[in-house]
């Protein structure tokens, strides 16, 4: 499986190192070089320094070959447009985009975009957190 991820943060590096240990080809795009010495050292995928909303980048990363994307940056707004990119233009099959922000989560999913929120995620594990302490306690 051929994936592309945009950003190359803790989560990007993450998971681009997971995918290519899972014996799939990466491509990473990130507007910062050094943002790559985030991936494990025995890290086979390409790395791609640009924007990821630059259509010549995501080319040059593999989008047309690509069955996956993931936008990943802590931008929602790159996320979002990289995301529609990569999937009106380029057609990529599995397209996932983390939006930080709630409303927006929704307003996209609601348009039929694959989401993730860590900010609900996030908030969901600690509130069951908070809750399953308070009830052993009680």
């Amino acid at each position: 499986m051929k994936i592309v991820i945009l950003g190359c943060g803790r989560v990007g590096s993450t998971l681009a190192t997971m995918m290519d240990k899972a014996g799939h080809k990466v491509s990473v795009i990130d507007q910062s070089s050094d943002s790559f010495q985030r991936l494990d050292p025995k890290f086979r995928g390409e790395t791609v320094v640009g924007n990821g909303v630059d259509e010549d980048i995501l080319i040059r990363a593999g989008i047309r070959e690509a069955d996956a994307f993931a936008a990943v940056t802590n931008g929602d707004n790159r996320n979002i447009m990289a995301s529609q990119i990569a999937r009106e233009i380029f057609k990529v099959q599995k397209v996932v985009c983390r939006i930080y922000d709630p409303i927006r989560h929704i307003t996209y999913s609601k348009l039929g975009m694959e989401t993730f929120c860590p900010t609900l995620t996030g908030a969901q594990v600690l509130f069951d957190a908070v809750l399953s302490g308070k009830s052993k306690q009680a």
